[in-house]
């Protein structure tokens, strides 16, 4: 253990109670389906924020997202709808040359 200022440092590395690739004012963008699919679960719940990792603030954001873009057909709703559709395919946002 390091020594600082004549005393030990006892501090532990402690992992973090929320996700560190989003940011708390990261902005879930309910256009873009394939990223909102991690938060949904194969039954088509939304997966609560102790299993995601999200904070209140980020889990209020995506719930409104997922919502939104299930009213915009762009995610499907229900549980009947998930054994019949397909997940989102992923749409690279840098475009491709012919």
């Amino acid at each position: 253990m390091e020594k600082e200022n004549g005393r030990e440092n006892n501090k532990k590395n402690v992992r973090s109670k929320y996700r560190t690739e989003y940011s708390g004012d990261h902005n879930f963008d309910y256009k873009d389906p394939a990223s909102l699919a991690r938060f949904v679960s194969d039954a088509g719940k939304i997966t609560p924020a102790r299993i995601s990792k999200l904070s209140l603030a980020q889990q209020k954001k995506v719930s409104a997202a997922v919502k939104k873009a299930r009213n915009l057909a762009l995610l499907p709703s229900g549980t009947d709808a998930y054994d019949t559709a397909p997940r989102p395919e992923l749409i690279s946002p840098v475009p491709f040359e012919v």
